[in-house]
């Protein structure tokens, strides 16, 4: 086992034993999952009510590739077109395959709702794990809360704004959900006048049912995953059936070589890269699961299954749709400027010809974001309440607490409600504010990816121990992966910050950069001024079995 601290509590089996014999059988879990639990210092709190196929579910749920897919798509059509959007989307793929992977290792090791920054805690050099671990809570908390206004409407070929796709990282998507609502009331009264503020009462609606499914009836919550995920598969079926039947099928030679550059960047390569972002969105969120892990039986062994199966399946559901979006693209102008503001409801129409059957298409993928939107506030809720049972954040016991019975850190998700309307608020007097809040969530979860995988890569270069795990590596074979990953994720997060062209405007600059840099030094001010005095850090409560 890595040893990372010196003076690490000794215990021994029999203390093991005394503490799950005061566990509810069904917060027990296996004895794997009691030992690391135990070994991590925390006691459990939560159900372990999720089974593969509930967190499997859960997990190709909260990424929802081939829906997000189609909800990204402008911003490939502007910077990319057809080809630079599927070329880039497999590449992405296999570089995410990468990563994914890596955090599914360090899953398996320290299968714990902290995720990032508890793995940072353990693996990070002794000097730095307490600072790091706590900057890399808060990239997490950043990450998940202020993604809550989504939105990838109001862009066009004469000013295309990357800004609106850098905090589109579907966290707490109730936001897209209501603007796609509105793309629908658009497509069936074209007289409807979209207003801010209906996006923004409509954000209540998806967010206020995800936050009472969360909580009064959260025992039902990984049945409806398991159910809701069949629905994510034949909705895909339906969909990529449906378009290819009655759509209008572009020529193979134009669709997989043409490059479009309407941002007006020097090459159409730069260009593509540019849009790289459009093909990423929909493969980010495998940490999710990593966050409900410990509502998960045998966590140890199913959380890196779960997550390595969601990549595969996901990209592979999210590469065809791709594709078949582009075959059946019709007049690339008119879908880029259709009124509706979501490229792929003008697809749906122009392939069925029918307003009914594009409004059933298009509900479908509006259903799925509501269930995503739902999985993601359980997601958000559960990396804050750890976060704060560390005492990471002010007021951390309110945070973390667990209503008894209910057994749901009910504070932390209604944190997360009123975090995703008060985002939404900000619409109403304005937009470009809003995005220049939410932006931060991409390279905040980005970043988290890359401390946390940057720890476990230094770790085997400078042949440190690490913990045992089910699913592991080999140091060669995990020296590519984790240095794949980073070179990966660096090169993303840099191009997180670009702006959808190279003059932008005051309202089309991507403002990331100034928010990220800003968040930054508050964090390190707080963790100086007051946080070191409280956070320890999750390594500080490690035990040693003997």
């Amino acid at each position: 086992m890595a040893d990372n601290k010196e003076n690490a509590i000794v215990t021994s089996q029999v203390d093991l034993e005394s503490t799950a014999a005061d566990l509810s059988p069904e917060k027990k879990g296996t004895n794997d999952d009691q030992r690391d639990m135990f070994r991590m210092g925390k006691h459990q709190e939560l159900r372990r009510n999720f089974r593969f196929v509930s967190i499997f579910g859960f997990s190709m749920i909260l990424m929802a590739s081939w829906e997000t897919m189609l909800g990204t798509s402008i911003i490939g059509l502007i910077n990319g077109g057809t080809a630079g959007m599927i070329w880039l989307f497999l590449v992405a793929w296999i570089c995410f395959l990468a990563v994914n992977t890596s955090m599914a290792e360090m899953g398996s090791m320290a299968p714990t709702s902290g995720g990032q920054y508890h793995w940072v805690s353990e693996f990070a050099p002794r000097k730095y794990q307490k600072f790091m671990s706590f900057i890399v809570g808060w990239l997490c908390v950043l990450g998940w809360q202020t993604g809550a206004a989504t939105q990838v409407r109001g862009t066009s070929r004469q000013s295309p704004d990357i800004s609106l796709l850098a905090h589109a990282l579907i966290p707490h998507i109730a936001f897209l959900a209501g603007t796609q609502i509105q793309g629908l009331v658009i497509l069936n009264y074209p007289d409807y006048t979209p207003e801010r503020w209906h996006g923004t009462l409509l954000t209540f609606a998806v967010a206020s049912f995800s936050v009472f499914f969360n909580t009064f009836l959260v025992k039902k919550l990984p049945l409806v995953e398991g159910i809701v995920l069949i629905v994510h598969v034949f909705g895909f079926f339906g969909v990529l059936i449906t378009l290819w039947v009655l759509g209008p099928i572009a020529n193979a030679s134009d669709v997989f070589t043409t490059f479009n550059n309407y941002g007006g960047w020097s090459s159409d390569g730069l260009s593509a890269i540019v849009g790289i972002l459009a093909v990423m969105i929909p493969l980010l969120g495998a940490d999710g699961a990593v966050h409900m892990s410990e509502e998960l039986r045998d966590a140890s062994k199913v959380l890196p299954q779960s997550m390595i199966w969601t990549t595969i399946l996901n990209g592979s559901m999210g590469w065809i749709i791709l594709i078949t979006f582009c075959f059946t693209l019709g007049n690339l102008d008119d879908v880029i400027d259709s009124p509706t503001g979501q490229p792929y409801i003008a697809v749906f129409y122009n392939a069925t010809q029918s307003y009914a059957g594009a409004s059933v298409l298009s509900a479908l993928v509006i259903f799925m974001a509501i269930f995503c939107n739902l999985s993601i506030t359980a997601t958000a809720s559960r990396q804050l309440w750890s976060f704060a049972r560390d005492q990471g954040i002010p007021g951390a016991s309110w945070f973390a607490y667990v209503r008894p019975g209910w057994d749901v850190p009910l504070n932390s998700i209604v944190v997360s409600f009123v975090v995703s309307c008060l985002l939404s608020l900000i619409n109403i007097g304005s937009t470009i504010a809003l995005n220049n809040i939410t932006s931060l969530s991409l390279v905040a979860i980005l970043s988290s990816y890359i401390v946390s995988i940057g720890c476990l890569f230094w770790r085997r270069l400078t042949y440190q121990p690490l913990l045992p795990a089910k699913f592991t590596f080999s140091r060669p074979v995990g020296l590519f992966l984790n240095g794949f990953s980073l070179i990966f994720l660096v090169f993303a997060f840099l191009f997180a910050f670009f702006p959808g062209n190279p003059d932008p405007t005051v309202e089309q600059m991507n403002w990331a950069s100034l928010i990220y840099g800003g968040v930054m030094v508050f964090a390190v001010l707080h963790y100086y001024v007051q946080a070191r005095h409280v956070y320890d850090g999750p390594v500080e409560y490690v035990r040693k079995l003997v």
